[in-house]
């Protein structure tokens, strides 16, 4: 490709709108454009890239037997009405109606249409095991896209999904994707960890999420510095920790009038106390129960869960719902967001005394809640608090009903937590991007949708399933926030829109005879070189290709010429080389390979 043939608008000044790396690079080096919030045209550059990516991938998912198909982005609500999804996925799922008046979706991931692919496509276990996959454009109505391209309303995703007979063959199935996204990412030239991951509302069993660590990164991740144990804030444990609510009052329960005071913050700071000696109380509704009599027959219709923590700590909602789940068969719960109830409950100011003491209510007390003797909580009315808070004298009798309120993990973990692992790890943070994703779904969806299989003997059983994904566009998001420098980026040369750049210093004369020729060559050998033959200064063309990130640059000048040698530079060297003009092919091979 010449240069004066494409289209690489690129610019001196980050966007004013472009708050990280990615995002800044990948404007002015003239790889992606705005269209509007959340949607990208990719430019030449871009979509090489971003096909070189999607290509390894591919690859990959060939190499372990993959089957790939291509599956409508546009469904039938009804698909995600028989799983429940248009639900959990709420206001990020796009709806349309057509000219009918049937509602359709533009989908954020396919499980659905899969399923009902399956449905009537299998019927035996002699086809099975299957794994189907995809590389396909996305939807998802984000309330406040951000970041480029790491927070978007449509991206380029490969799904796939597997289908078994057996949880040993779903197991050996999860155990080749997990390898084999680890050849990817190493290939794509990424420092990406793999760790334990909660499912969300794709569901499922076990997970792993596969992170490039950045600054830039959404997603919390919690690292033992044993190096034994990765995972994602949503899903991390936290090691033994005690809790008896016990220790004798230190003091009398005093109210204080705290108004205009719009946190926990500034509520410890106007009395003069540590955040951590603060309780706070957050209170949820109870939108499902599971069918377990034995779980909740204390209490056979639960209104309301209330779960307590640490002033300086945060509620884990994933932690939440499995704990009530296991302790009290709640199926389902969501803050509560009607005007009324949320007046007559105080919230923001809540005490964990009321809590107990409601008759519809169930309560899980946080570990670290429930260590000290003496607390600062809410007063159970506006602009209230109350000072040495006490759980054994100020909580009544039932704090000592397992059915009523149990002390567990609802938290999530931070920096200084003792690892799950109990080995005397402790816990640190990092911030991370979310590459890919492998599930255990199991029969979630089979189940649902009727996926079924029948075994030797006619048997009907579910089939059990994974799901595999990696967001293709991310892949370059990681590349230009981990291996950018001051002067641009700088690709691995597995995802570079071209491995080289010839530059001529003025492109005419022998300077371009000499050009054209490794140009040439270059590109015969399978090297996809781009030249650079625009009327622009020298330094205007070296700083476009710092910028662009070509791996190697080859500088072709009349004053080198003379002495019959060319200036060759890969981009992340300190100092050019000047080689022998027969020699130059060679040299710029063994750059590439380094």
């Amino acid at each position: 490709m010449r240069w004066s043939q494409s289209l690489i608008p690129t610019q001196k000044q980050n966007p004013a709108d472009a708050k990280i790396v990615s995002h800044q690079l990948l404007i002015r080096a003239g790889f992606v454009r705005q269209l509007t919030a959340g949607v990208f045209d990719f430019l030449p550059l871009g979509l090489r890239s971003l096909r070189k990516a999607e290509q390894i991938v591919r690859e990959e998912m060939n190499a372990i037997g993959g089957a790939e198909v291509l599956l409508p982005a546009l469904q039938p609500l009804s698909l995600w009405q028989q799983t429940g999804r248009d639900k959990s996925y709420g206001d990020n799922l796009f709806r349309m109606k057509d000219r009918h008046g049937a509602t359709t979706v533009l989908v954020p991931t396919h499980e659905e249409v899969i399923t009902e692919l399956v449905c009537g496509t299998i019927n035996s276990y002699k086809q099975l095991p299957l794994t189907l996959y995809q590389i396909q454009t996305k939807f998802r109505d984000e309330f406040r896209p951000r970041f480029g391209l790491l927070r978007v309303r449509e991206f380029l995703m490969k799904d796939a999904y597997s289908f078994h007979a057996t949880s040993e063959s779903l197991d050996q199935t999860y155990n080749d994707m997990y390898a084999a996204y680890e050849k990817i990412f190493a290939r794509c030239g990424l420092a990406v960890s793999a760790v334990e991951a909660d499912s969300g509302p794709i569901g499922g069993s076990a997970s792993h999420e596969f992170m490039a660590t950045c600054e830039a990164g959404e997603d919390t991740l919690l690292i033992s510095d044993k190096g034994n144990f990765a995972a994602n804030v949503e899903k991390c444990e936290i090691g033994t920790r005690s809790s008896d609510l016990g220790g004798a009052p230190t003091g009398e329960l005093t109210r204080v009038h705290t108004p205009n005071l719009p946190g926990i913050d500034e509520v410890a700071a106007r009395l003069k106390i540590p955040a951590r000696q603060m309780l706070k109380t957050l209170v949820y509704t109870v939108i499902g129960k599971q069918d377990d009599a034995e779980r909740v027959e204390s209490l056979a219709s639960p209104k309301w869960l209330v779960a307590v923590v640490r002033g300086d700590h945060a509620v884990n909602e994933a932690k939440l719902k499995r704990a009530a789940s296991e302790y009290f068969g709640v199926a389902d719960v969501e803050l509560i967001d009607n005007p009324t109830v949320r007046a007559s409950w105080a919230i923001g100011f809540v005490g964990p005394d009321r809590a107990v003491n409601d008759p519809l209510s169930v309560v899980l007390i946080d570990l670290d809640a429930g260590n000290a003797a003496d607390w600062c909580t809410g007063a159970n009315e506006a602009d209230h608090h109350v000072m040495h808070f006490n759980w054994l004298r100020d909580a009544g009798d039932k704090l000592a009903d397992p059915k009523k309120v149990r002390v567990v993990d609802v938290r999530n973990a931070v920096a200084g937590d003792p690892s799950p692992k109990n080995d005397g790890g402790v816990l640190s943070e990092r911030k991370g991007i979310e590459l890919g994703h492998v599930f255990k779904l199991g029969t979630k969806y089979s189940v649902a949708m009727g996926a079924n299989f029948k075994d030797d003997k006619q048997k009907e059983y579910p089939v059990i399933m994974g799901c595999y994904g990696i967001g293709v566009g991310r892949i370059l998001i990681a590349a230009a926030e981990s291996l950018s420098d001051e002067k641009g980026l700088s690709w691995p040369v597995a995802i570079a829109p071209y491995s080289v750049v010839v530059t001529p210093i003025k492109y005419d004369g022998e300077m371009k005879d000499a050009a054209d020729s490794i140009y040439a060559k270059l590109n015969a050998i399978g090297i996809d070189t781009i030249l650079d033959d625009r009327d622009q200064r020298p330094g205007a063309k070296f700083a476009d290709a710092d910028l662009i990130g070509f791996p190697v640059r080859v500088t072709v000048g009349d004053r080198g010429l003379k002495e019959g040698v060319i200036e060759v530079k890969a981009r992340k060297a300190a100092e050019a080389e000047m080689v022998k003009l027969d020699d130059v092919i060679a040299r710029v091979q063994e750059l590439l390979k380094a």
